[in-house]
């Protein structure tokens, strides 16, 4: 068999629902910088080419044309690098017998990597027809289908009132924060980066058809705006999510300052620490604190700024120095007082013909339980 013959009959699939719902492992032989641009959850970047590989034979295609591309592509990938490229392969479809490889396209590049597989192993892996392309424009379909019949409940409160520890308890439940990978508000940023949009799309879709194909039943999601960090909901969903009832989740002062220290400073601070060790992890968490309080000075006004800065950085030295992280309670609480709970009150009245229920953990999880059947565990 000459290297772009290809065996007639392996597998291939367009059951691009069951793929999804069924959460297929899936084998993704684009560029990584395809990828990069966008994916979907779960799925293992193993290229056939890379960024460089790629570049060189587009830019062969443009001057000389197809066949010279696809000569050019060969050689790069031949040898030793081509007998890596097949064992990475080959451990994967070992590994998920049951999953299905793409690329962009469901061309040349998935065809070759699965006749590559096959005359080196004997593995008849399938190949997902359309590739990319076809799987995100069918969650883009879907997306708009679901979003139109979705039920959502949307729970909101005070910052600090655990909202997001409150939802991942309940079932079902969609968390928005978790996908696009944000606390949702000025001081939410991870350590790491946030999906690009057109990951977070993918996985807000995925999260959608599998709750509606579920009998479509009410669900919880937190109250957000549509950008939560650098992403945005897609606007099919946000407006039906802006019309969703709201229950408020309440909690005292006390409580709220007591979770947010926790989501703000040590877990925060554990995330950073555990990607860059203590001292630069410390440095990094340190100057992210800094930089989100700088980025609403103008909303908290001079004066407001200075006292919480000020606040923070006698909270920062005292934390350094021995560990102790009570001061921070002080500029925490100062941030909920003057900055959250002022804007928070603006934007329920904004919903306040939307607001169905208002109550402590307890009186809202049973709330949920009798009204909605979303359950609390």
């Amino acid at each position: 068999m000459s290297q772009l013959e290809f065996a007639p009959d392996l597998p291939e699939t367009d059951d691009y629902l069951s793929l999804f719902l069924s959460d297929t492992p899936l084998l993704d032989v684009r560029a990584p910088v395809e990828y990069a641009e966008g994916a979907f959850p779960g799925a293992e970047n193993i290229p056939l080419i890379d960024d460089l590989q790629r570049h060189e034979i587009g830019r062969t295609y443009k001057h000389e044309g197809q066949d010279a591309a696809i000569a050019r592509g060969l050689k790069l990938v031949s040898g030793e690098l081509r007998e890596q490229r097949i064992a990475a392969w080959r451990r994967f479809a070992e590994a998920h017998p049951e999953g299905a490889l793409y690329c962009f396209r469901g061309g040349l590049r998935s065809r070759v990597s699965q006749q590559w597989l096959f005359e080196a192993t004997g593995i008849r892996y399938r190949r997902v027809r359309g590739g990319y392309k076809a799987l995100r424009r069918f969650l883009l379909e879907q997306l708009a289908a679901n979003a139109a019949v979705m039920r959502p409940v949307v729970i909101g409160g005070r910052t600090g009132v655990g909202k997001t520890r409150f939802i991942k308890r309940l079932n079902p439940h969609i968390d928005l924060e978790g996908l696009a990978w944000h606390r949702g508000s000025a001081f939410g940023r991870h350590a790491t980066p946030q999906p690009p949009q057109i990951g977070f799309e993918n996985a807000l879709s995925i999260a959608l058809l599998r709750l509606v194909h579920r009998g479509n039943p009410a669900f919880a999601a937190e109250d957000e705006s549509r950008n939560i960090g650098t992403r945005h909901m897609p606007m099919e969903f946000f407006e039906r999510f802006s019309k969703a009832p709201v229950v408020v989740l309440e909690a005292d002062l006390e409580t709220r300052v007591g979770i947010t220290r926790q989501e703000y400073v040590v877990d925060a601070l554990a995330e950073y620490t555990a990607l860059h060790g203590e001292a630069e992890g410390w440095k990094a968490w340190s100057d992210n604190l800094r930089d989100s309080l700088f980025r609403i000075r103008k909303r908290l006004g001079g004066s407001n700024y200075q006292r919480i800065s000020q606040l923070m950085e006698k909270a920062l030295e005292i934390h350094e120095q021995n560990g102790d992280l009570d001061a921070h309670d002080r500029w925490i609480e100062a941030l909920l007082s003057d900055y959250y709970d002022s804007m928070y009150n603006y934007q329920l009245q904004q919903k306040a013909d939307r607001i169905r229920f208002q109550g402590d953990m307890n009186a809202v999880r049973d709330y949920l339980s009798e009204k909605y059947d979303i359950r609390y565990s």
